[in-house]
């Protein structure tokens, strides 16, 4: 077969009519063979997902091992302690393209997804309701990092999202519990607060993000580790990092994480230039990698990683980030104060855009954090100079995605997000506050 994937198109001969897929589909049902199941034996499926409205309830979603399914009919639903309880499943559903469609009865090798049980969980078995026998349960990874998410507290507050308030903060992240099984959310030590812990710094942005394009307005902290403690030793998770890359890319890679607490463990070339290199790496060193990683490789690789153990704490990670850019008052940003704050540093806005006080919009050339007036505007005077007429040049400032902004900040700052804007900030936003809660560490 030929297809070009740009273009949607597959062809049995390079020059065949280019109309659509259909040869390939063709080729996948003429050529694969059927699942080989008994579709008269005692009904046996598998969570492997779930999906969740407001006016059906919970999904569960996997394919029939064997046996078949009709609507308004009871089942055994079998948990992974090995509970069995008598559900009923209301609506039974396959999937036609991205539509789910309701059917009168489905077969082993079907993908199905079912209504009625509210209970229901990744990895936990549905059965016959006589027979009731489980299939081998599907583990699911704990937790490793955390985060505040608090409802947004900045002067701009209520602005640019349609949910703003705590409770449908709360309401939202713990309708999230229905569906993703590896989130843990817990209430935060005030009513304003929420702890939110996932498997990785990917699951909690993917998870940030969705919020955010649904109209939720919040702020975030930075990720923090799960450590566990044990006789007396602080323990903290280990992951192991496999990547697929270039051998040239082999010797910033060994040295960007090595200073990440990496340990390389196996290292396999396949003489065509490729290579697979495989670390144990504490997880608190893959915040900020995936990034830095598309950098390094100039995007030629693919990274994973998965939990693996809890060992001692490895010590300190070092950091190279510099001080923060902070906005000295309310306004918008103007040519001649970004000109001025460029001469200390690096900036993440353009003129025009709304700022606060406490706002961060740069990177300061030195360790400590600065205070500009970004809002100055170029006095005018009567007097004409032979300069006056001389633009202002500026440096392009740096944008930066989520991922990225959640790798910047630190323990003393928040990432703002809304529909329309990522912004960085201070926890507290005045100069005063900050010099106070410095005195109180």
């Amino acid at each position: 077969l030929y297809a070009i994937g740009r273009d949607g198109v597959a062809m049995y001969r390079p020059d065949d009519e280019r109309v659509s897929l259909e040869p390939l589909f063709e080729t996948i049902v003429n050529t694969i063979p059927a699942p080989l199941v008994d579709v008269d034996a005692p009904l046996q499926m598998l969570v492997a997902a779930l999906d969740y409205d407001d006016y059906k309830g919970k999904y569960a979603i996997g394919r029939i091992v064997r046996g078949r399914i009709t609507p308004n009919t009871f089942v055994s639903y079998i948990n992974r302690d090995g509970v069995v309880s008598r559900q009923k499943i209301n609506l039974v559903l396959t999937y036609k393209g991205l539509q789910r469609v309701e059917v009168p009865e489905a077969y082993a090798g079907d993908i199905v997804a079912l209504t009625g049980i509210a209970s229901a969980n990744i990895g936990e078995t549905i059965a016959d309701v006589d027979t009731p026998e489980a299939l081998p349960t599907i583990a699911i990874t704990e937790p490793t990092l955390k985060m505040t998410f608090g409802v947004n507290a900045s002067p701009f507050a209520g602005r640019e999202g349609k949910y703003p308030t705590s409770r449908q903060l709360r309401a939202r992240l713990y309708r999230e519990l229905e569906t993703n099984v590896s989130l843990r959310v817990e209430d935060g030590n005030s009513p304003d607060e929420f702890i939110v812990s996932g498997r990785g710094e990917l699951h909690l942005s993917v998870l940030i993000e969705t919020m955010r394009r649904e109209g939720y307005e919040f702020q975030v902290s930075r990720p923090e580790v799960i450590t566990r403690e044990e006789n007396g030793h602080m323990l903290e998770p280990i992951e192991q990092l496999v990547i697929d890359t270039k051998d040239s890319y082999i010797g910033v890679l060994t040295e960007t994480l090595a200073a990440r607490k990496a340990q390389l463990t196996n290292m396999t070339n396949d003489g065509l230039g490729n290579v697979r290199l495989e670390y144990h790496i504490p997880t608190r060193g893959l915040i900020g990698f995936r990034n830095a990683f598309l950098t390094l490789t100039q995007g030629n690789g693919a990274m994973s990683s998965i939990l693996i153990s809890y060992e001692p704490w490895m010590g300190k990670i070092g950091t190279t980030r510099m001080g923060a850019l902070i906005a000295s008052e309310q306004g918008v940003a103007m040519t001649y104060g970004l000109n001025n704050a460029q001469q200390r540093g690096d900036t993440f806005i353009e003129p025009g855009t709304p700022v606060y006080e406490g706002m961060i919009i740069g990177l300061n050339v030195r360790p400590m954090d600065m205070v500009v007036n970004v809002c100055k505007e170029k006095q005018k005077t009567n007097i004409r100079s032979s300069t006056a007429e001389i633009a202002v040049r500026l440096t392009p400032p740096i944008i930066m995605s989520l991922e990225q902004s959640l790798d910047f900040i630190n323990n003393d700052e928040l990432v703002e997000v809304t529909p329309q804007n990522i912004r960085l900030r201070k926890k507290y936003l005045t100069q005063h506050e900050r010099a106070r809660a410095r005195a109180q560490e």
